[in-house]
């Protein structure tokens, strides 16, 4: 059966990039699968395209995951893009369809999930109050207040060495006005963001901090956005120090709250070691894959 592949207009443009669409249709104008690629136009990945391909299980296997492949990909090159990446389930007929198709995979995250109803609240704040010498804990909901934009700004580049294998991922360029669109972005679609940051007393820096969505009406499960902490803070559990205190805040301040999601690669074993002291259960695999052009 003949498949035909429309581009669509997508009206998804940000800040950090854009957004192309495909739609296959079978004979009779029946969709059977689609494909989007968000083209990344922030600066240190400009080179990069992200993509995701969905077949309707029924029609796979008739080649409309190949066409819907072809169509991205020669438009990331277009777009002048090195690399193509796509995420796919571990074990998934992704995982099978990808590696066929000359892409390689770079790297493997494993998802968890904390079921707040088993944190210990008293275990979580014997944590958080435990004496770090030199650093204290400050914490905000939504944009990060005017006195700490600066310093939170600069403190992003704690991700930027976040194990991430062979991913030719690049690497994101922070300042405070891309600081303050995110959270103005998580705030416009509904969802609550709370930042927990930890603070060098010695210059009131931040030497690192811990990011979680909440749904807007503080029910269903919060998403972790990242953990993170400057190189030179490293070796005096602060990572730790803050998530305990990200959890914490989460079981006071949202009790319909289920649960907090988390991801970690395989690689970052000190994460992962986190997660697991604080109960976080693991989930699903994920793998990353690449296609380099």
């Amino acid at each position: 059966m003949p498949i035909s592949i429309t581009p669509l207009t997508d009206p998804d443009t940000t800040s950090s990039g854009y957004r192309l669409a495909w739609l296959a249709a079978d004979a009779a104008g029946t969709p059977v699968g689609s494909a989007f690629l968000r083209v990344l136009t922030r600066t240190g990945q400009e080179h990069l395209a992200e993509l995701e391909v969905r077949v309707h299980p029924a029609e796979r296997r008739h080649g409309t995951g190949s066409l819907l492949l072809e169509a991205a990909v020669a438009a990331a090159r277009e777009a002048g893009r090195r690399c193509v990446l796509a995420q796919t389930e571990a074990d998934s007929p992704g995982d099978l369809f990808l590696p066929a198709r000359g892409f390689r995979k770079v790297l493997t995250l494993t998802y968890a999930r904390l079921p707040l109803a088993r944190a210990d609240l008293a275990a979580l704040t014997g944590i958080t109050e435990r004496p770090h010498p030199g650093y204290r804990l400050v914490s905000w909901a939504g944009t990060v207040p005017d006195d700490l934009a600066g310093t939170f700004a600069a403190s992003r580049r704690a991700m930027d060495d976040m194990p991430m294998d062979d991913t030719d991922y690049g690497t994101v360029v922070w300042d405070v006005e891309r600081v303050r669109s995110v959270a103005e972005a998580v705030a416009e679609r509904g969802d609550l963001l709370h930042t927990v940051a930890a603070v060098d007393v010695s210059d009131g820096s931040i030497a690192g901090f811990s990011e979680l969505v909440v749904p807007g009406d503080g029910a269903g499960d919060g998403q972790h956005y990242g953990t993170g902490v400057l190189p030179e803070h490293r070796g005096h559990g602060l990572g730790h120090w803050m998530k305990a205190e990200s959890i914490r805040q989460a079981r006071l301040g949202h009790p319909a709250l289920a649960g907090l999601l988390t991801d970690t690669a395989d690689s970052n074993r000190h994460m992962r070691a986190i997660n697991d002291e604080l109960g976080y259960i693991p989930t699903h695999r994920s793998a990353e894959y690449q296609l380099d052009l």
